[in-house]
């Protein structure tokens, strides 16, 4: 791995520590969990499919 993968991956755990606990408390059902992942899941693949292609 590069330099600039190993920061990338320190950013993104950093940014999810900071945003998990808001999440889970935010979002106390199990169904509501579910959709909200399934749709940032769903903006995740579309932002890797763009970067692919550029």
């Amino acid at each position: 791995m590069e330099t600039d993968q190993i920061m990338s991956a320190i950013f993104l755990v950093a940014v999810l520590a900071l945003i998990l606990p808001g999440f889970l408390s935010t979002n106390n059902k199990l169904k509501e969990i579910i959709k909200n992942l399934f749709i940032w899941a769903i903006i995740v693949l579309v932002i890797i499919v763009i970067i692919y292609l550029i």
